[in-house]
């Protein structure tokens, strides 16, 4: 049996006691003035955010991956996460993975009994061909979900690094990861519903992770997202206003050096700046592992 009345996310928010009988906007003021909490719980755990970056980032360095895996709004988190970072980074699919409890089709149905089964999560997590080169996230935002603790022991055995995502710290979760990331946004405005302030504090924490490894691994010039892959109108739009920005071309130079590399923007960039053919901006690039700054220097 679950003790609830232990669980940092099932305890009653007083300030929403009766939500029920407000008006329409002192609701949503209620809503919002309660997500304020979100950024401020998230700001305690940056140490940890922190470390499993460099951990995550360590491992994927060496040809390793990045899995997250969850239930519910978790996993759904989790998959959204993953899905945007092959466009916005032009990495492998493959590199960035998301494992759901119940499968694809929880993503758009909830499979709400999927989570309670530990040995799902670690056959789930198994079936990937885990290594000591990749990396587990676990998302539960109760740090005690059987699906997730499956999928994380089962991470350790094989010597990956687990990373436990929560919203309750001291939860079961913590003893099952490496690193334990468990900020403390507080009651939900509806008690018991995760995907509001907890979801929240999830995705917070989900981009600053796979945004602080792919800033790492050389896909961030400056602030600019150079190894965006340019697969529509928008996005190939997207690339000249980076060129641009970074060299302070005009548009037809920083149009016409696109053209050349199909759209890579770091080649690009490196071209305009150093006056190198393109055949030189990806030898430099390649020496300095594709980060445009070190290809500059060099």
């Amino acid at each position: 049996m679950i003790d609830m009345q232990k669980l940092a996310t099932e305890q009653r928010n007083a300030a929403s006691e009766h939500i029920d009988r407000l008006p329409t906007l002192d609701m949503v003021r209620l809503i919002n003035k309660e997500d304020q909490k979100v950024a401020g719980a998230v700001g305690k755990v940056c140490p940890q955010i922190a470390e499993a970056i460099d951990g995550i980032y360590a491992r994927m360095q060496r040809g390793g991956r990045l899995i997250y895996t969850g239930c519910g709004t978790s996993g759904r988190l989790g998959v959204l996460d993953a899905a945007e970072c092959p466009p916005t980074y032009s990495i492998d699919p493959e590199s960035v993975r998301a494992v759901i409890a119940g499968g694809r089709g929880a993503m758009f149905t909830a499979v709400e009994g999927a989570e309670d089964d530990r040995s799902l999560g670690a056959d789930d997590i198994k079936a990937l061909h885990l290594t000591e080169k990749d990396s587990v996230v676990g998302i539960a935002a109760s740090g005690r979900t059987p699906y997730v603790l499956g999928a994380l022991d089962y991470a350790r055995s094989v010597g990956a690094l687990t990373v436990a995502v929560t919203c309750c710290p001291g939860c079961e979760a913590e003893a099952h990861a490496d690193i334990a990331i468990s900020p403390a946004p507080g009651p939900e405005v509806i008690t018991g519903s995760t995907r509001m302030k907890s979801g929240t504090a999830q995705k917070m924490i989900l981009n600053m992770l796979s945004t602080g490894v792919m800033v790492k691994l050389g896909k961030v010039y400056g602030n600019l997202m150079v190894d965006v892959k340019a697969s529509n109108e928008k996005l190939r739009e997207r690339c000249v206003r980076i060129v641009r920005e970074a060299t302070g071309a005009e548009d037809a130079a920083a149009r016409a050096a696109l053209a050349g590399t199909n759209y890579a923007c770091k080649t690009a960039i490196v071209m305009l700046l150093l006056g190198v053919d393109k055949t030189e901006a990806e030898t430099l690039l390649a020496r300095a592992n594709g980060r445009v700054a070190s290809a500059l220097e060099g």
